[in-house]
């Protein structure tokens, strides 16, 4: 037994590298290869943040927005005193506008319909599932929609028919030609909102089908009102005010159909009282509450798809002596650093982990070789004012920081395997003897 110890400790005290491979970062000059490493000073940190240029992911525009009406949407109508039997209602109306066809917007969803399932669009992986989970596909911020295996497709602004030719041009250049029509199913950019005197207030969407006055009254309920005949129609659209009495509006007559356009609001009046479509506007309605039921939805939905990994994003890769290895997400609209990587991650381990030794490997863009050009920016966080360095040393997408361990925990681990090995030994050898 004593024999199997001494060798064994001779092994140890003169091989310990052949027994323990520990993971560090050297310099290598290669064909295949080049590694650099670089200490990190004040220097050095704005060399490196130089080098590499990176522009955030921006989020959507919709954080951006909010529900705030401007004074300047409200129109500026003078002050009226009520009268106990109102006069007729003076009929103004916007400029007779032909329909258009729609244009596809932020928020609308389409959907990839085929007449046979079995169809060639089974070749886009993915995509039937993908359309059946999610009904559809949301156009984005961007205007653009993405669809597995074929990319993003910029759709926004276009009419259905371009949308269509479009998509199909994409799926032919990703070599596939299926038989498909595109459909909008859910209308979302393009609203108009209608209040007062109806059934049911409501934010009305504009689709395929041009949206009139009288049928976003109707649709919203009708007129709500005791005595119809005082009812007037007012329309505010680009701070101008319109009006019509209600009776007027519905009745068969040579009055052309007012065509509505997103934006607009109609507010329905039953006491031809000014105050109140004024109060429409910051009270009754509360368009703004709208707005921003909107807008919540909407983040939602993008808060919803993040957690669900299914937005677009950079990252970076931690690993070694920290307390939680993985990946860790750039964030949106910033740059991240060093030490925004570290301490998310839960900072180095206080007994294993070398402050000595913290890197950050970063690929070149290119080098003169023509070999894979790697730099190692390496930081030395035994002085703790060099923590500092860290916090100026910005990250980008598909970095990876590695932070070494200390030499004791290399030749701990190499006991705790050794170890088990001589206990077997000195069994074998008892039972031998």
């Amino acid at each position: 037994m004593r024999f199997i110890t001494l060798i064994l400790a001779t092994v140890m005290m003169t091989g310990c590298s052949a027994l323990y491979n520990v993971s560090e970062v050297r310099p290598v000059v290669g064909e295949t290869s080049v590694v650099k490493v670089v200490p990190v000073t004040s220097q050095n940190v704005m060399m490196a943040n130089a080098m590499t240029p990176y522009t955030p992911r921006s989020l959507p525009s919709v954080f951006d927005q909010t529900a705030t009406l401007q004074s300047s949407a409200v129109p500026s109508i003078s002050a009226y005193k009520p009268q106990a039997r109102p006069g007729a209602v003076p009929t103004k109306l916007p400029p007779v506008q032909q329909p258009k066809a729609y244009r596809i917007g932020v928020g609308d969803v389409v959907l990839l319909a085929t007449p046979n399932a079995d169809s060639a669009l089974n070749e886009i992986n993915g995509l039937l599932a993908a359309q059946n989970a999610r009904q559809g596909y949301t156009v984005q911020d961007d205007g653009a929609i993405a669809i597995p295996t074929v990319g993003r497709v910029s759709i926004g602004g276009m009419t259905l028919e371009e949308a269509q030719s479009a998509l199909f041009q994409k799926l032919v250049q990703s070599q596939i030609d299926p038989t498909f029509n595109l459909e909008i199913t859910d209308f979302n950019s393009q609203r108009v909102a209608v209040g007062g005197a109806v059934a049911q207030p409501q934010l009305e969407p504009i689709t395929l089908t041009p949206l009139y006055l009288d049928e976003a009254i109707t649709a919203a309920g009708g007129v709500v009102a005791a005595d119809p005949s005082y009812a007037t129609v007012r329309l505010y659209r680009d701070e101008q005010t319109y009006q019509i009495s209600a009776n007027k509006l519905f009745a068969k007559n040579d009055i052309p159909k007012v065509l509505l356009q997103n934006g607009d609001r109609v507010f329905v009046d039953t006491e031809y009282s000014v105050e109140l479509a004024e109060g429409y506007m910051r009270q009754e309605l509360d368009l703004a509450k709208f707005q921003r039921d909107v807008l919540d939805e909407q983040r939602d939905i993008f808060q919803t798809r993040v957690e669900m990994d299914a937005v677009d994003r950079d990252y970076v890769y931690v690993f070694g002596e920290v307390k939680n290895q993985g990946r860790w997400p750039l964030p949106f609209d910033r740059t991240a650093s060093l030490a925004d990587a570290m301490f998310e991650q839960g900072g180095i381990q206080p007994v294993t982990g070398n402050p000595r030794r913290i890197y950050v490997l970063r690929k070149n863009r290119d080098t003169s070789s023509g070999a894979m050009g790697i730099t190692a920016w390496a930081l030395d966080a035994q002085n703790t004012a060099n923590l500092l360095l860290a916090t100026e040393l910005q990250l980008r997408p598909n970095d990876i920081v590695f932070v070494a361990s200390q030499p004791v925990t290399n030749w701990n681990r190499l006991i705790s395997q050794v170890l088990p090995s001589i206990s077997i030994l000195g069994t074998a050898n008892g039972i031998v003897n």
